[in-house]
Order: C-alpha cells, then sequence, then structure tokens
C-alpha cells in the first residue's frame, strides 16, 4: 500500500513527515528494547533473547541510517538498503554460529524469565509494526525497515513458544532451535534487501544515463535549430 495520497508514480520513498515521526518513534523503542533485552538475556542464559535483542540495537542503528537517507537519490537509497541487508546477513552469521557454540556448552536458561521478556518485546514490536504498516511497500529503504519490524515480531512469537517449551522440557534445545529459526530469518531478509537494493541501483543509473542522455538530444536539438534558421532576405525595390 502506498503511503501517499492521489496518484502514486512509484514505490514510497519516505518522503512524509508522518512517515519519519512514526520512523522516530520506532527507533525509539528498538533502542529501549535492546537495553532491557539484552540484560534479561544475559540474566537468564537464553541465546534467543540475546539474538533478539542485538536485533533491537541493528534495527535502531538501521532506522537511524533509513532517516537520514529519505529525500537522496535512487542510488544513496539503494546503497543505505544494501548496508543494512549485509548488517542483517552478518548478524545472522553471528547468531547461526554462537548458537552452535551453546550447543556445546548449554546452561539451562531461566523460562519465566524468557517468557515475561519475550510478551514485553513482543507489545513493542507489534506496536511498531502498526505504525509502519502502511509503508510496507516502499522502495528498497523504506521496505527494509517494515521487514526488520516484521521479523522482530515474529522472533518475539516464537522466543515465547522457546519459554513455554525449555520450560515443559527442562532442556535448553527449543532455546536453541528458536535461535536458529531466528538467524535463518535474518539471512532471508537480507537476501530480500539486497536483491530490491541491487535493482533499485541499476535503475538509478539507467535513469541517470537516460536523463544525461536526453539533455544532450536536446541540447543537439536546439543548436541545430538555431543553426539552421531561415534567413530572411531584403526586397529590392526598382
Amino acid at each position: 500500500m502506498s503511503a501517499s495520497c492521489g496518484h502514486s508514480h512509484g514505490p514510497f520513498d519516505g518522503m512524509s513527515d508522518t512517515y519519519k515521526r512514526r520512523l522516530w518513534a520506532v527507533i525509539f523503542i528498538n533502542a529501549a528494547m535492546f537495553a532491557v533485552e539484552m540484560t534479561a538475556g544475559q540474566m537468564a542464559r537464553s541465546q534467543a533473547l540475546q539474538a533478539d535483542a542485538l536485533d533491537f540495537f541493528a534495527d535502531a542503528v538501521t532506522y537511524g541510517i533509513s532517516l537520514a537517507v529519505i529525500g537522496a537519490s535512487l542510488k544513496v537509497r539503494s546503497l543505505a538498503a544494501a548496508a543494512k541487508g549485509g548488517s542483517l546477513f552478518l548478524m545472522g552469521l553471528w547468531v547461526f554460529g554462537s548458537t552452535i557454540y551453546r550447543v556445546f556448552y548449554m546452561g539451562l536458561p531461566e523460562a519465566p524469565v524468557m517468557g515475561a521478556i519475550g510478551l514485553l518485546a513482543l507489545v513493542a514490536n507489534l506496536l511498531s509494526v502498526v505504525l509502519l504498516m502502511n509503508y510496507k511497500d516502499g522502495d528498497a529503504n523504506v521496505r527494509s525497515v517494515w521487514l526488520c519490524s516484521r521479523n522482530d515480531a515474529i522472533g518475539n512469537v516464537i522466543v515465547m513458544i522457546a519459554a513455554v517449551a525449555v520450560w515443559g522440557t527442562a532442556t535448553a534445545w527449543p532455546d536453541l532451535i528458536v535461535a536458529g529459526i531466528m538467524a535463518g530469518l535474518f539471512l532471508s531478509s537480507s537476501f530480500q534487501i539486497l536483491r530490491q537494493s541491487l535493482a533499485e541501483w541499476r535503475a538509478g543509473g539507467s535513469a541517470a544515463t537516460t536523463g544525461q542522455a536526453k539533455a544532450g538530444h536536446d541540447h543537439a536539438e536546439g543548436s541545430c535549430n538555431h543553426n539552421h534558421r531561415p534567413h530572411s532576405h531584403p526586397e529590392h525595390t526598382h
């Protein structure tokens, strides 16, 4: 859905005061939840909570980048989106690697803490999703914000499921499985963002080339018309 009223001339690019205000609110929510969830994740020895906290931090930073490049050229915005896609890819690799490590050095997470913090994080992310719902089909820069918020909400739901499973099985395996799922979600989203940003980078280059060619053609036509104007000859009177 396009966020602009009236006629749409392409994907929404973030040029809206309402969108910017909502993005500031989402940045604040993510920064606050990073601090809360990382602290709770370390106290509860939950890999899934720490993975989700890292996602909150990455989102706060990348949303700031998104805000900074609103109104920039398509190529600049596509580069910003590519940077976010790359950061999601690296984060997915980190979560996957640390989860593999925890397989060999398992400690039982605190299920009640996991559940309570997971619920709090879910409320925060659902609020972010509601704020950004109308902007989910924008350009790569805007869409990457939506994908990150959506991933967070999904991650919180499965963290809560993991908390119940940890409590029921008295093992750390549900926590590690959820962390692995979240790593896969990060990697999948990074590929989507990178693919769209690459397409927009190419489109931006083509548009610039076309614009230069048109400007050169118009200049050439102007010169031609100037050089070949019909000359008027004075009439001879006898």
